[in-house]
Order: structure tokens, then C-alpha cells, then sequence
């Protein structure tokens, strides 16, 4: 007799969930893992983690919360601190297990475990579309023609007017487990302390975030207010919830349609769908382009201008800490290393630092923010750092910000700057220390 197991992973949510729904549907006995690679807590090549505190915090609560959901259902969550290979054969030769099921992911790495065990064994491995708001079917356009801009992308999406699938509720009952619960908690690594108690991971926090932000008026003035660098309710803040799965972008949808309905439509409600839009356009952006999107020439490979950086260790080391000639960019990145969540315009400011300023390789960037961001997504993250460094979605090249300009914004009283100590002083007027021929730089003089 084989068994089934649905294999969780950027999904951890029960309602709106297709490919748990199929699942479901579809097995008499059915057990839920999920597996936290050891390998993403361990520095990569660009010396950064995979996984750093905020979100490993984050992904731990939304981890217990579902276990709970899973428990009220006479389930239970089975966590496995281990590469995602050996729990596979884990499971295969002790538990028997045949089939898999699990939501399609947009990450490489993902993509290619799933595609190693359906062309290496005997399981079946199913996989739905559970993370964005179009299957590939409801695209008008085959997924092999994404448009190469998101303005054309966004014009065939609103011109269609196809009408989107209603989120889904949570499964009513479930299948009893295979094997009994351990606890697992026990096993994983403790998460450090230090983020935005705000962002609770788990969907029961999730739902609640939506629903709050939806019953009150913020979203009538989102358009307005989502430049804002340090407010709360100045923009959605469902980044972090959408990211790991524990809201769909469909629940989404749903409640910014009940909103209008309630309070009415406008520019900024639009702007909120709009936003939705680009993160969706980078889902189907990974998937359609898949490795390409680390590669430091971007996504046209070797027909595209290769970026002019270099390696300066001490500028990517003074940037990740917020510690440069640029006020606002110290008081993102102090920001981003306190929370693990720096606003949409702030993104934009120290990514332009880092590629224009600081002449650094583009992917050290989207991997420092990999590891420090708590709604790291992988698709928008690396999509939006190859815009900004000119070998991605851009048709207009790379996007350089006036950071005094900027400042002057978004930012013109410098309360921002100050809240997060973002001033410099004679010790940090200058890029570098040293000169090419590591002679000491005197303060003022900018290399």
C-alpha cells in the first residue's frame, strides 16, 4: 500500500489553498510536512543566509499556527529540519510514500526538487497554483509570450477582463495522518528576537491584518500615502503574510472588492490592484525566465551590456550597515536591520545606492536582502533588483534615484533620518578608507 503526503511550502494557509483542496479531495490518508533546509541558515557565496532572523521568526509562527489549524482537524503539521532530499527518502522508504502533492512554487531551487523526484522515482508528484492570482489558462496569453514589460503585461491583464476565481474556503475535513506528530519544535533552531512584533507570521494573524485594514478607511488613501517611509497604516504591509502563503492574493482581491463596495472605488483602491499586478507579473516573470534570474547579466544573457561594478568589500560591508555618505540610506538599511522591513520607496533608494553610488554587483544587494527581509519573495525580490539594475524588465535601461532629491521628498524635515540615526558625520563622508593603492582617504574626499 503507497501513501500520499501534501508537502507545504510557500503556502501556509488552509483556506483558498487549490492544491490542498486536491489533496484532499483526492487521498483517503494523507500526512502534511513541511522542511526547513539547515542549508538556508548557513552562509551561501555571496555571503549572506537564505534565511535570516526576521523572517525565520516569522515562518516559525506561521509554522505553529498551522499546526494548531491542522490539530483542529484532528491533523497535525510534521516539520523536518533536514535537506528536503533526505526527507523524500524518508518518507518514500519509511512511510511509503507515492504521491506528493504541493503548491507551485516560483523559486528555482523549488522547482527543480519537485521536477529531480518525479524524474527519478516512482512518485507522482501533483503541483497547483496556489500562489497567484491567475492559473497559466486564465493568462491571455500563452506563458511562453509574458509580455517583456509589466505596461504591457498590465494592459492585456485590464483589457481582458477575464473574471477572477473566488478565493476558496478551508477544507472542511481532512484525512486521517500516516504517522503519529513528534515534536518538532524541539528540533528547530531557535529564531532570534528583534522584528516587528506587528508582522505575527501564521494565517490566523494574516486574516486579521486584512480584515483590519479593510474595515478602516486606509486603502481610500493608499495611493497618496504608500511613499511614506516609516508608518504603519501608509501601505498594505501584506507583503510578509502573501510571501510565505499565509493569505492568498486572491483573499486579497476579494476583501479590496468588498472594500469598494462598501466605502467606493477610487484612484487609490485601483493603486492597491495595481501593486497586485506587479507583484504578480514577477511570479510568472521567475517562472517564465527561472535561473536567469540570479545571472548578473540578467535575463537576456550574453546579449545584454554587462554591468560596470566591481568588488569593494568595505562599501558593500558599510551599505548592508548603514553606514555611507547617504543619510537616507542609512536610516533604510538601520531600519531593515531592525525590523526586516523597509517600505517600497526605501527598497528603491538603497538599491540605486548600492548599483549607482557604490558601483557593487546588483546580486549581492538581492541577496543581502534575502536574508534580511521578513516578505522576501523570491520572484519580486530578485525581479525588482534586476530592474533596478537595468538587465531585467526595463526597457529603459537601469533606474538611478537623486538621493538628495529624494531626501528632500519624501523625507524634508529629517525625522525619518533621525528615528533611525541615519546622520553622518566625519567618519563616514567617504566610499572607501583607502585608495587603489590602500593609501588612507582623508574625511570629505568621496572616491
Amino acid at each position: 500500500m503507497t501513501n500520499a503526503v501534501y508537502w507545504f511550502s510557500n503556502d501556509l494557509r488552509l483556506a483558498d489553498n487549490p492544491a490542498l483542496q486536491r489533496a484532499v479531495h483526492s487521498e483517503d490518508r494523507l500526512s502534511f510536512v513541511y522542511c526547513l533546509d539547515p542549508a538556508l541558515l548557513r552562509p551561501n557565496h555571496f555571503n549572506c543566509t537564505g534565511l535570516g532572523k526576521h523572517r525565520h521568526r516569522f515562518i516559525i509562527e506561521a509554522l505553529t499556527d498551522l499546526d494548531k489549524q491542522l490539530k483542529h482537524h484532528g491533523q497535525h503539521l510534521s516539520v523536518y529540519y533536514q535537506n528536503p532530499r533526505q526527507v523524500f527518502t524518508e518518507l518514500y522508504e519509511k512511510h511509503q510514500v507515492r504521491r506528493i502533492y504541493h503548491s507551485v512554487n516560483a523559486g528555482y531551487n523549488e522547482q527543480q526538487f519537485f521536477s529531480h523526484i518525479a524524474a527519478t522515482t516512482d512518485t507522482s508528484v501533483t503541483a497547483v497554483h496556489s500562489h497567484t492570482l491567475f492559473e497559466p489558462a486564465d493568462l491571455p496569453f500563452m506563458l511562453t509570450d509574458l509580455p517583456e514589460t509589466f505596461s504591457k503585461f498590465r494592459r492585456l491583464i485590464e483589457k481582458d477582463q477575464r473574471p477572477l476565481l473566488p478565493a476558496g474556503k478551508a477544507p472542511g475535513q481532512l484525512p486521517p495522518a500516516l504517522y503519529k506528530p513528534f515534536n518538532w519544535l524541539k528540533v528547530l533552531r531557535e529564531p532570534e528576537s528583534g522584528s516587528d512584533p506587528r508582522f505575527n507570521g501564521g494565517e490566523t494573524a494574516g486574516q486579521k491584518h486584512l480584515n483590519d485594514y479593510f474595515t478602516q478607511p486606509h486603502a481610500q488613501t493608499y495611493k497618496e500615502t504608500r511613499n511614506a517611509l516609516d508608518n504603519w497604516a501608509h501601505s498594505t504591509k501584506f507583503s510578509a503574510w502573501l510571501a510565505a502563503g499565509c493569505i492568498s492574493p486572491r483573499q486579497v482581491m476579494s476583501a479590496l472588492q468588498q472594500h469598494e463596495t462598501r466605502y467606493g472605488a477610487n484612484d487609490s483602491t485601483y493603486w492597491i490592484f495595481f501593486e497586485l499586478l506587479w507583484r504578480e507579473y514577477f511570479q510568472w516573470y521567475a517562472h517564465v525566465h527561472g535561473s536567469k534570474l540570479f545571472q548578473f547579466r540578467g535575463i537576456n544573457g550574453i546579449n545584454n551590456h554587462k554591468p560596470l561594478t566591481s568588488f569593494y568589500p568595505e562599501r558593500f560591508q558599510r551599505w548592508c550597515h548603514g553606514n555611507t555618505p547617504y543619510p537616507i540610506v542609512n536610516a533604510c538599511m538601520k531600519q531593515l536591520n531592525a525590523t526586516g522591513y523597509m517600505s517600497n520607496r526605501g527598497r528603491q533608494l538603497v538599491a540605486s545606492c548600492f548599483i549607482h553610488e557604490l558601483q557593487l554587483d546588483w546580486r549581492y544587494g538581492a541577496a543581502y536582502f534575502e536574508q534580511q527581509l521578513i516578505d522576501y519573495d523570491v520572484a519580486s525580490n530578485w525581479g525588482n533588483w534586476q530592474y533596478l539594475a537595468g538587465v531585467g524588465a526595463d526597457p529603459r535601461g537601469s533606474r538611478r534615484f537623486n538621493l538628495d532629491k529624494q531626501t528632500q521628498t519624501y523625507d524634508p524635515e529629517g525625522e525619518f533620518i533621525r528615528a533611525w540615526r541615519g546622520e553622518t558625520d566625519g567618519r563616514n563622508q567617504n566610499i572607501d578608507s583607502v585608495d587603489a593603492a590602500d593609501w588612507p582617504i582623508a574625511p570629505g574626499k568621496r572616491h
